[in-house]
């Protein structure tokens, strides 16, 4: 058979007991695929992943996958006392704004419309070599990069969500510092997210979009706020 004759490499890995994964996911890109010739497709998606890769890089995180019109990335990999929370969250904020002008320019030049979400979630992580013999990469392997991805997916256009795990190492860490908050913005834990094949719910919070909150009766359905 075909599958007894593949002689695969061993795999490299080591595991990091605590680290932050960031996804990042391009929103309306079904609509710009429709709209814009593939080369121009090409072309917007670069300059997307390159923005997000400089703001990740410049807070000390390293980009570890993109693929369609998502990014990965990693913080708190190297240095056993920093979880890279804290840069995780400072590179969402960055994200975002930085996206911002980028989707601004889209619109104005190509009539497109597109929005960013952002999902972080820290955790054990296994740093992985493998792939094709020729093309081995590195990329971070667990159920924390599964959250971060899921947590990207259920956040809003112009948001960054983030489990309980980030949100209790962020407010230790202010509150070890007498510092409590994230340059006036307030962080907002939403109701429980029930993700499927988990066996418990998980507690989430967020730096909002603005029209979360906007809704009717959000105060009373998203729970706590700390600024």
């Amino acid at each position: 058979m075909l599958l007894d004759a593949i002689q695969p490499e061993p795999i490299t890995a080591a595991t990091v007991p605590r680290a932050t994964v960031l996804f990042a996911d391009l929103r309306g890109y079904t609509g710009m695929a429709e709209k814009l010739a593939p080369l121009h497709l090409a072309t917007l998606l670069d300059e997307f992943f390159g923005a997000l890769t400089v703001v990740a890089e410049l807070h000390g995180g390293r980009v570890y996958h993109t693929a369609g019109d998502s990014l990965m990335a990693g913080f708190g990999l190297s240095d056993p006392n920093n979880d890279g929370t804290e840069a995780a969250l400072a590179t969402g904020r960055a994200m975002l704004v930085t996206f911002a002008r980028l989707a601004e320019r889209w619109r104005h030049t190509d009539q497109v419309e597109a929005g960013l979400g952002i999902g972080l979630h820290l955790g054990e992580v296994a740093l992985a070599r493998f792939g094709p013999p020729e093309r081995r990469i590195e990329t971070l392997v667990g159920d924390t990069a599964n959250v971060a991805a899921r947590l990207c997916s259920r956040a809003r256009a112009g948001e960054v969500l983030f489990s309980c795990s980030v949100a209790t190492s962020v407010q230790r860490r202010a509150l070890n510092s007498g510092l409590i908050g994230s340059e006036g913005r307030a962080f907002l834990q939403l109701p429980r997210f029930e993700m499927r094949g988990r066996r418990e719910p998980l507690d989430i919070w967020c730096i909002p979009a603005g029209e979360r909150e906007s809704l009717p009766g959000f105060e009373l359905a998203g729970a706590d706020r700390w600024q």
